[in-house]
């Protein structure tokens, strides 16, 4: 008689094991937790990257402890850090729900397709994708207005440039980061309209050495205040140690370059996890739809703007903030051109967000100098 097969959770993590062993360890403790008594709604987080990468991954833990603090113990939530925009996003969304998560949030965009194919296996599962555009019956898109942030950051670098040039590390070429370079450039040329942006492309959310190769090149070409989308301090450590001006992202980075920090664009990811989570605890989440929060919701601010920012500029940013709060404030506004010459939007037109998500061009004094060698 053949023996029966015990399966045991290392097993199924095998095909996870062999690219990432931190996992088992982690999935190992978050199970722990989750045994507990009571009928806690289990929620679990997934991360392209770690949360000590200071920007991206790292608002997101903060979110995810904050919703946790909120709603108590009727929440059991974890985090899993390092799962690659591959089949071992799949993988791991499966694992998720055999260990009886009721609900996974996915905190990249290449996490989109291993979503909605395990939402399809699942349906008992709740499945939220951040930055995404493909949802389901179980599966709904949520992100940040983060070009809002990008925007008073413009001002304040359109502000402060002497060189009238400046420059954006930017990571992989999705409507979402081509938003966030025009809308940085809009702001600044708010305050001087002969602003100048230079763009360099790394491929990568996050490659620490490419990012601060991609801020070296853009200074020696001339650009003397740098703007990311790249999840790291990379970016801003060039900055200070060529003597730079450079823009914190996603996080308060100003610890890590204190005399080149202007401002950070950060995103809370709190108020909209806490809203979510809720709304699954109360019977009334839906699927098939997406949320776009922004200042208004308290999702997205530029925080800790240098001293030696002039008066003026503080108060533009301001302005443009309590703007955007009462939505009496639009970014994209026309007219508009591209950097091609091309009227995009018409004297005034103002931009909607079907318009927005569909963004794959610059506008006017945005030049792309390619993806960097290094």
């Amino acid at each position: 008689m053949q023996a029966t097969r015990v399966i045991t959770l290392a097993t199924l993590l095998s095909p996870l094991l062999m690219v990432n062993s931190a996992w088992a360890q982690n999935i190992e403790s978050s199970k722990a937790v989750a045994s507990g008594q009571g009928a806690p709604l289990k929620v679990m987080f997934a991360y392209i990257g770690s949360v000590s990468d200071g920007g991206w991954t790292l608002a997101h833990e903060r979110g995810r402890l904050e919703m946790q603090k909120a709603l108590g113990a009727k929440v059991v939530s974890a985090s899993v850090q390092n799962i690659p925009e591959s089949k071992d996003a799949e993988n791991f969304m499966r694992i998720a729900t055999t260990m009886g998560y009721k609900m996974v949030f996915g905190t990249t965009f290449g996490y989109g397709d291993p979503m909605l194919k395990v939402a399809g296996e699942h349906p008992e599962v709740k499945f939220e994708h951040a930055s995404g555009y493909k949802a389901g019956a179980n599966m709904r898109t949520y992100d940040v207005r983060s070009y809002e942030s990008a925007y008073m950051a413009g001002i304040v670098a359109g502000g402060m440039s002497k060189t009238g040039t400046l420059g954006v590390v930017a990571s992989v070429p999705i409507p979402e980061v081509y938003r966030n370079i025009n809308s940085f450039t809009l702001g600044a040329q708010s305050v001087n309209p002969h602003i100048k942006t230079r763009v360099v492309w790394v491929k990568a959310w996050f490659d620490q050495a490419k990012e601060g190769a991609a801020a070296k090149t853009l200074i020696d070409g001339g650009a003397d205040i740098l703007f990311q989308n790249t999840d790291s301090a990379a970016v801003l450590r060039v900055a200070q140690s060529q003597g730079k001006r450079a823009f914190g992202w996603d996080n308060d980075m100003s610890a890590f370059g204190p005399k080149a920090h202007l401002g950070s664009a950060v995103i809370n990811w709190g108020p909209y996890y806490t809203h979510a989570v809720q709304q699954a605890l109360d019977g009334k989440w839906t699927g098939n739809g997406g949320v776009w929060w922004g200042v208004k919701e308290g999702a997205v601010d530029l925080v800790s703007i240098a001293p030696d920012v002039p008066a003026n500029i503080k108060s533009k940013v301001d302005e443009v903030k309590k703007g955007l709060k009462a939505g009496s404030f639009s970014i994209w506004k026309g007219p508009l051109v591209n950097a091609t010459g091309e009227k995009v939007l018409n004297d005034g037109q103002v931009a909607d967000d079907k318009f927005l998500s569909g963004i794959k061009f610059y506008v006017a004094g945005v030049s792309d100098l390619g993806e960097t060698k290094k």
